[in-house]
């Protein structure tokens, strides 16, 4: 099967991110501003795109999100951008763009986006890892000594960090540093929320035995018709609680002291890491052909995260 690598509706002001592609859409019946927002299988690691679709990884992170979102707002957490997912009603579509974008598009509220990627961690892994065993501290959050690799946290941290595009990584900062960036009140409302949202995703998923063990979250103020803020404090926007934005591991395999087996796309980066350790890659782009085992291995890593998350 082949995948959706981008997309060309003709729909205005097309933008293009790392795995989404974003349209502007017909404004709502009060005449708000509002997005298509279509996930390709385009699959990002290291913020390099790879030039190899994981064939239906559009659909599962679509499905995943819609689902998060809108078990958080039942739960009365956080709200989010989402408007729906039929494309029914929006003009200049062809019957081919309407069988593409089945199962992986967002109808959402176009918000001002806070340029801040708003991380949670529970677990010590990935940079936090590595930033501790330098400094004992993750994004100047001091830690316990003696923490082991995949250990859980005694409270889950917020580590923000830049928001970049696509081709340039993404780097931890200080709470300060992001306060600086965005605003002290909203920094404090978005270090809540995200905690929040994390804490109550984390019990959600331990009960049906996967970890949640880190994520990060975007949020943004909903703009009115006039292009100004419609409320004032910020909304979830983009994806949430997939496995392309967070660290899901089986409970049954946990093992401190070691790495993790996953669902989410570390074996992507794992195997990315034995092409670097040779020399054959360099974190830059362009990024390297995936071979169908890792392609086959990728997606189903995907699936099985659905699966338990949601059956």
């Amino acid at each position: 099967m082949d995948g959706v690598f981008e997309t060309d509706l003709g729909l205005p002001g097309r933008r293009r991110g790392k795995v989404r592609d974003v349209y502007d859409a017909p404004p709502g019946t009060d005449g708000s501003p509002r997005l298509l927002v279509v996930a390709t299988d385009r699959i990002s690691a290291f913020d390099v795109v790879m030039p190899t679709p994981i064939p239906g990884k559009g659909r599962i992170l679509t499905d995943i999100s819609l689902r998060w979102f809108s078990w958080l707002e039942r739960q009365g957490i956080v709200d989010g951008h989402v408007l729906g997912a039929d494309t029914g009603a929006i003009p200049g579509l062809t019957v081919v763009d309407r069988a593409m974008l089945a199962g992986r598009a967002m109808l959402v509220r176009r918000c001002r986006v806070v340029p801040i990627e708003c991380v949670v961690r529970g677990y010590l892994e990935g940079s936090g890892w590595s930033e501790y065993q330098r400094s004992g501290a993750v994004c100047g959050v001091p830690l316990p000594s003696g923490l082991r690799r995949g250990d859980r946290l005694p409270e889950p941290i917020f580590t923000p960090a830049t928001k970049e595009e696509a081709g340039k990584h993404d780097e931890n900062i200080t709470f300060d540093r992001a306060s600086a960036i965005a605003g002290g009140a909203t920094m404090e409302f978005l270090r809540r929320a995200s905690v929040a949202v994390y804490r109550a995703a984390h019990a959600y998923a331990l009960e049906r035995g996967v970890i949640l063990a880190d994520t990060k979250f975007e949020f943004g103020f909903p703009l009115d018709r006039d292009g100004r803020d419609a409320a004032d404090r910020p909304i979830l926007v983009d994806e949430v609680l997939t496995p392309d934005s967070s660290r899901y591991w089986p409970a049954d395999r946990w093992m401190p002291g070691a790495e993790q087996e996953s669902f989410d796309k570390q074996y992507l980066r794992e195997w990315l890491n034995t092409l670097v350790s040779r020399g054959l890659w360099n974190k830059q782009a362009p990024g390297p052909a995936l071979p169908a085992h890792v392609v086959a291995g990728t997606a189903a890593r995907y699936e099985e995260a659905r699966r338990r998350l949601f059956g």
